[in-house]
């Protein structure tokens, strides 16, 4: 797998509630669409695990079958759709590409 991969913070006036309810939901609706996207989890962060990694509200990991497969979704019509909805809010995020390697089965 290739993911996409999103850790976001939510505009200074939402909630993380709200935020985390958006993403899921209303957001969610314009992720699904991307072409070649083969699966997406969402974490919902409920703390930090020490003062310099705080501020933070969500990750997601969007898979793709490979890197080629990734930049066509970043390049697609739906992507810009989902790029548009979120517009001007003002929350904060890191994104990033990378080859994943499973590092230890959940069959363990």
């Amino acid at each position: 797998m290739f993911n996409l991969v999103l850790l976001a913070a939510r505009p200074p006036e939402w909630t993380h509630e709200q935020f985390i309810d958006w993403w899921r939901g209303e957001h969610a609706e314009m992720t699904y669409p991307l072409p070649g996207l083969r699966a997406w989890r969402h974490t919902a962060v409920s703390s930090a695990l020490e003062p310099r990694s705080e501020g933070w509200d969500g990750l997601s990991v969007l898979s793709f079958d490979d890197e080629a497969a990734a930049r066509a979704a970043l390049e697609s019509e739906e992507w810009a759709a989902a790029v548009r909805h979120v517009g001007a809010m003002r929350g904060k995020r890191i994104a990033l590409l990378g080859d994943e390697r499973e590092m230890l089965g959940a069959d363990r």
